[in-house]
């Protein structure tokens, strides 16, 4: 929980390798009063260090990610998964792809280059670019497994021929060396390896011989087809993949920034700061005026800590005496090039060694730079005093902290003996306009003809990102709209910040509300008012109201209905996991992903459900359950129908289960089936989940075909049975 408030912004704009170092130091040594941003297109980078390791097939892809979700929450920063398109200068503002800008008061760049060649023909559609290496990664893994099973024919080309595009064309033959019809081809406009020495050139020209890669010098592509290339010559090349490892290319948007730029890079001076001294640059998208060198990440590693120390002195006060340390890059270093199979070359001011001994040095150089970055523990818990109040050891001590979301929410056991303690007390008028249906996801209001629905719900912040958390919270109170049949209409936003400065106070406020009044507009909901405060930390919840011309209610299940559930299960595991850094990054994204996913079109697609609800706090079982009482049904569900978020299942059979588990499985008295880690998940409470509803058999697959056709991963997952009030589930 934030103590102190947050002051200052500091922004980290791309995920490369010296900003995750950053990321790794920060954590290890916080500036208090800044809140640390890290923007990147996905949760997960590369490290290219491996990257030929993992493309001959010696390394598998997680050896060679840098999960930067982990990083982030080790560092306590905001991870924004978004691409960068522009930094407005003026306004202190950087612009992000779907989403409000993101404001700074300081920043750094280290997005690294692409080799994309997008103005090739065919390229975009055909071909793949070395860098970024987190997609590249991803489509060579799924080609080789295809070409080792001779689904694909074993036919690559690289274009590119200086270190780069000969490490790859080595690793690509030996990953496919064991299919005799496979033919590497290494393309360059000019000579092959030419920036070379000539002896360190002569090895490896002998390398790639060796390796059975062909090569194509002195030759022009003209044209990328999906099964070959054409070259300026007429000729055909057959290529059913086709790399670009040619050069270093900047990112176009750097060019709008109005930075002074080198070639297309970010000049950067002693300091790493740029033509802007509020904005630093590091890595491959850097240009070193004061000492220009080749990109390569060894330059990239050893910024890292002369870039940490810099901004946190720009940051600290006071900031007009800031001393700035320089950045002097050694004049040679150790390349260590992988040759294809364990066996490397190593070259440094003239001396070169080759063979497995010098890769099994890269390996552990490799290794220990990715341990840096994967071995990261949460702080330890405060310790307790020595005198404390009864009881509060054993709701303390071998506990893990409260979960976010759902997984912080009041067991449904105390609910229904609070609700039920009240029954008999309740002051209530008794209104003609409203009706009370006790379970039911929104209250009824009638007006003459008009049929309103209102509710309202609220989450304690879980992700750093307030426009994550806006969208993910909207999508969760819309949902109890969505699960009556009704179309939204009136929202009023409730939201507590944390401890910041009146300045960060109006920055969160606006991405907050900008984000939410466009996603209300989307659904057809309009924000007519709110409340705001601080406290100790975010929080937000909305109360929305809906308009219906026939209410679907817990009450209307039938016996032989078929069960549909449209999103998969898992969040409240995903999120416990996520808050004791045991979460994979990739995992989080399609969790975040199917959070934010609208229900509104699979609510018009289930209007003719004869019951229905969102599953959320409650787990799946428990809201199965609530449409069983309030029918007078039972059901029964098969567990290997139920969709399951990715790395759920894991997560769940290694023993993470969210704070509100045990509640949630009492609460559940009807259930009869398994104990299995699959079966625990039916009890995982769901933040912004899916709707639950029952369908005529008659009418269930065709409702399951456009459910799936609008984007949904529903699934039928069991019927509706006439045994009141058990859950009865099978594996």
């Amino acid at each position: 929980m934030q103590e102190l408030p947050l002051t200052r912004d500091l922004v980290l704009i791309g995920g490369g390798h010296t900003h995750a170092l950053i990321l790794k130091r920060w954590g290890m040594k916080p500036l208090p009063g800044v809140r640390v941003t890290v923007i990147n297109p996905g949760a997960i980078a590369a490290y290219s260090g491996m990257l030929p390791g993992f493309v001959a097939g010696h390394y598998q892809r997680q050896d060679l990610e840098l999960d930067l979700l982990r990083l982030a929450r080790f560092a306590g920063a905001r991870a924004v998964l978004g691409r960068a398109t522009g930094i407005d200068r003026a306004a202190k503002l950087i612009h992000v792809e779907g989403r409000p800008p993101i404001a700074y008061d300081v920043a750094s760049i280290d997005i690294g280059i692409t080799s994309a060649m997008p103005d090739l023909p065919g390229f975009t559609d055909h071909g793949i670019a070395a860098k970024p290496l987190e997609a590249f990664a991803s489509r060579w893994d799924t080609y080789r497994t295809r070409a080792l099973r001779g689904e694909v024919r074993p036919e690559v080309a690289v274009i590119g021929g200086g270190v780069a595009g000969a490490e790859l064309a080595m690793a690509m033959a030996h990953a496919l060396r064991a299919v005799v019809s496979a033919k590497v081809t290494l393309i360059d406009r000019s000579e092959i390896l030419s920036e070379l020495r000539p002896s360190t050139r002569r090895a490896l020209l002998n390398a790639l011989a060796t390796s059975g890669v062909a090569l194509r010098p002195q030759c022009e592509v003209d044209d990328i087809g999906a099964e070959a290339i054409t070259l300026g010559d007429g000729s055909v090349l057959p290529s059913h993949f086709t790399l670009a490892a040619a050069g270093a290319r900047p990112y176009g948007w750097l060019a709008e920034t109005g930075l002074d730029l080198t070639g297309g890079f970010v000049t950067v001076g002693p300091s790493l700061q740029s033509s802007d001294p509020m904005i630093f640059a590091a890595g491959d998208c850097a240009h070193m005026a004061h000492a220009p060198r080749p990109k390569a990440g060894v330059f990239a590693v050893r910024q890292a800590p002369v870039l940490f120390d810099n901004l946190r002195a720009l940051l600290s006060e006071p900031t007009e005496n800031a001393d700035l340390h320089p950045y002097h890059p050694q004049n040679d270093y150790l390349k260590l090039i992988s040759l294809g199979s364990k066996s490397a070359l190593a070259d440094k001011a003239g001396i070169r060694v080759s063979g497995p001994l010098m890769w099994r040095w890269k390996t552990h150089i490799d290794l220990a730079f990715m341990s840096k970055l994967k071995d990261l523990s949460p702080m330890p818990p405060k310790l307790l005093p020595d005198r404390v109040a009864l009881g509060l050891r054993e709701e303390v001590v071998g506990k893990k902290p409260m979960c976010g979301a759902c997984g912080a929410k009041v067991g449904g056991d105390i609910l229904t003996r609070v609700l039920h303690a009240s029954e008999g007390t309740d002051p209530r008028p008794d209104r003609g306009d409203v009706l009370h249906l006790p379970g039911d996801d929104a209250a009824i209001l009638t007006h003459g003809d008009t049929w309103q629905v209102a509710s309202v719900d609220h989450l304690r912040g879980f992700v750093s990102d307030p426009v994550l958390m806006t969208r993910i919270t909207a999508i969760h109170a819309l949902g109890d709209i969505w699960a009556m049949g009704a179309a939204p209409q009136a929202v009023l936003a409730t939201i507590t910040l944390p401890p910041l400065s009146a300045a960060l106070q109006e920055r969160w406020l606006n991405e907050i509300m900008q984000v939410a009044q466009d996603l209300f507009a989307v659904e057809g909901a309009q924000i007519i008012g709110g409340h705001t405060s601080m406290g100790a930390e975010l929080s937000m919840g909305f109360t929305v109201t809906g308009l219906l011309e026939r209410p679907i209610t817990l009450k209307g299940a039938r016996p032989g209905d078929q069960i549909i559930l449209t999103k998969p299960i898992g969040t409240g595991v995903m999120l416990a996991a996520d808050m004791a850094m045991q979460a994979h990054g990739r995992d989080m994204e399609r969790a975040y992903a199917s959070m934010v996913q609208s229900s509104g079109a699979a609510a018009r697609i289930l209007n003719a459900a004869h019951a229905m609800t969102d599953v959320t706090g409650f787990g799946l079982a428990g809201h199965v359950l609530g449409i069983c009482r309030a029918s007078h049904v039972g059901a029964h569900l098969r567990l290997s129908d139920v969709p399951l978020l990715p790395g759920a299942l894991a997560l769940a059979k290694a023993g993470m289960r969210s704070t509100i588990f045990p509640a949630n499985r009492a609460y559940a008295q009807e259930y009869q089936g398994p104990h299995t880690a699959r079966a625990d998940l039916l009890f995982d409470p769901q933040t912004a989940g899916g709707l639950l509803a029952t369908v005529s058999q008659m009418r269930a697959e065709k409702i399951l075909g456009a459910l799936r056709e609008a984007g949904y991963p529903a699934m039928i997952i069991g019927e509706i049975t006439e045994t009141t009030g058990l859950l009865s589930v099978t594996e």
